[in-house]
């Protein structure tokens, strides 16, 4: 089996490495898991289901060497909002669907498309989603009571705003402790899981001095079984399916852009080279076997990736090991985990929000003042005012629709003339003049795409007015990288008004695609025989002597080319000839 190459020369010392690396990752998942579910709407020990199972499968079956999978930040407004609308049932079905289509995309190899979703699309919902957590989470940080959850934002604010009354001092104490756990720990014991620590010493305060007065997992979710649950395979009716479907489709996006985004950076830390296709498969079965186990969706963990290799792992065991760990803690500690105080929970999440909302990337598109700029600002608004998949649909099409402007504004249509002055005689538009152009020839110069989203350059009023289309014209295509049906629909228009005037119409410097689309249509073919030039020199010269009238040239003053004089002199003899 091709996979087990991951595994290939593994030896004791190996072992030791993931196993050290698998401890630590996994001590640091079971609080993370949580509390990703607990913000989802639903109860902590989904996440820590989903952390064994969908964890387990994601190293064993996907392709990163050092991938972390489990429940994330980024899924928790997406899951909530299904949660509050269809219901925890409902959810599971969104997440095998979303397993089937992760599957799909990578059977179809699409792994390499996710990369060109635009980047402020990706900013701006990762910078929403920051949002949304960490404001979901100032009631439990507050320990206010009677809050009810929302879909809506500022629904969620006026709920904090009427319950501000209910604050709990004993509950912002708890958090308190639990967030200057956070920030100090890394700094006195850098390799000790921080989170860990702060929900160690806010239980232990809240168990010892403060009983009863703050609000536990327990007290709020009941106890947390020590087993994983028997398994159940979600109602995957055609009702449940269409209505499902498109909650599915999101959050099958959403993980496959974080998955792999998290097997980069893994690439990146560790020298290592990811399977992106094979990644979105892994992903996918891992998110199929989740909710058959009462788990929620997962993907790759960027933070719990980065410090899976920074701690010395050396093959996907590690991950493996993590997963087996979180299952030993939930049989042998699950009681004990029903002591945590909510308020405890509340920190963690807010400082994952601040480390993932990319606030200095954020900030460097903001300050470009251009279309991203406006694709950052609208899907980061939409992200936290309406729904994350409102926000993405939304910003993809905006950055479509920006980027064909852009591609349309870049195209010119400049009237051309050889330099005679440059060595090489190099065409250039500043070289025609009402004194200096010729009648017989014209030369333009295309510049950009010639696709749907761009006008008819040869329609234009300017084009019109300064080309006879009973004449010779020589469009330079060198500057044309891409043409579409709207372009080669452009193109056989000009064609066949010039052929229709008596005209003759040549091309120079087709690039590759382009040629490869006018000789799919027959384009080139009706063009006729020798009309197709590599070089502007060689079509300049083949119009002069084949397609310029000489006699027309007698008595010109225009010089618009070099050999202008020869061809004067010779209408001239050709005249004196016959008279």
């Amino acid at each position: 089996m091709k996979g087990w190459g991951r595994f290939e020369g593994y030896g004791k010392s190996d072992l030791k490495r993931d196993l050290i690396a698998g401890c630590i990752v996994g001590i640091i998942a079971i609080p993370l898991g949580m509390a990703f579910a607990i913000a989802s709407g639903v109860k902590p020990e989904t996440g820590i289901y989903t952390t064994i199972v969908a964890g387990i499968l994601i190293s064993l079956l996907g392709g990163s060497k050092f991938q972390i999978g489990g429940p994330t930040g980024a899924f928790i407004p997406i899951l909530l909002a299904i949660v509050l609308q269809y219901g925890y049932d409902k959810l599971l079905v969104a997440g095998f669907l979303a397993g089937i289509l992760l599957v799909l995309m990578g059977l179809l190899k699409l792994g390499a498309l996710i990369k060109y979703i635009p980047k402020p699309v990706t900013v701006g919902f990762t910078a929403g989603i920051a949002v949304t957590i960490f404001t979901g989470q100032i009631g439990s940080f507050l320990g206010l009571t009677g809050l009810q959850r929302h879909e809506s934002f500022l629904l969620n604010m006026r709920e904090l705003a009427l319950h501000l009354g209910t604050i709990n001092p004993y509950a912002i104490l708890v958090a308190g402790i639990c967030l200057a756990s956070l920030l100090l720990m890394p700094r006195l014991l850098p390799k000790v899981p921080p989170s860990l620590i702060g929900l160690i010493l806010s239980t232990l305060v809240a168990v010892l001095f403060l009983d009863g007065r703050v609000a536990t997992i327990g007290s709020a979710y009941g106890e947390i079984p020590a087993a994983l649950p028997s398994f159940h395979l979600p109602d995957l009716s055609w009702s449940n399916i269409t209505l499902m479907i498109r909650p599915a489709l999101i959050i099958a996006l959403l993980g496959g852009i974080e998955s792999l985004l998290s097997a980069v950076v893994a690439d990146g830390m560790s020298g290592s080279r990811h399977n992106s296709n094979r990644e979105l498969i892994g992903q996918g079965i891992a998110n199929m076997a989740a909710p058959l186990f009462g788990g929620i969706p997962a993907t790759g963990a960027i933070a719990r990736t980065a410090t899976n290799i920074k701690n010395g792992a050396a093959s996907p065991l590690s991950g493996i090991i993590h997963g087996l760990v979180v299952l030993l803690v939930l049989v042998l500690l699950a009681p004990y985990a029903s002591a945590i105080p909510l308020a405890a929970m509340a920190p963690i999440l807010m400082l994952v929000a601040w480390n993932m909302s990319e606030r200095r990337t954020f900030a460097q598109l903001f300050k470009l003042r251009s279309g991203d700029s406006l694709v950052l600002v609208v899907t980061f608004g939409l992200t936290v005012f309406t729904t994350l998949t409102t926000a993405v649909e939304a910003g993809l099409a905006l950055a479509v629709l920006l980027f064909v402007k852009r591609m349309a504004d870049e195209q010119r249509l400049d009237k051309v003339l050889p330099d005679r002055e440059a060595r090489h005689g190099k065409v250039t538009a500043g070289r025609v003049t009402e004194d200096r152009d010729c009648p017989q020839l014209g030369i333009f110069s295309v510049r950009g795409a010639l696709f749907f989203g761009a006008r008819n350059p040869f329609e234009t009023p300017q084009f019109l007015a300064s080309h006879d289309p009973s004449r010779t014209l020589l469009l330079r295509m060198g500057g044309v990288p891409l043409i579409d049906a709207s372009g080669e629909t452009f193109l056989r228009g000009l064609l066949k008004r010039v052929h229709a005037s008596g005209g003759t119409l040549l091309l120079s410097g087709l690039q590759p695609q382009p040629r490869r689309i006018l000789e799919r249509t027959g384009l080139l073919a009706e063009l006729g025989e020798g009309t197709c030039f590599a070089y502007t020199g060689e079509a300049i010269d083949a119009a002069l002597s084949r397609y310029v009238d000489a006699a027309g040239c007698a008595g010109c003053q225009m010089a618009a080319f070099r050999e202008c004089a020869g061809l004067c002199q010779s209408a001239k003899g050709s005249s004196e000839q016959v008279s």
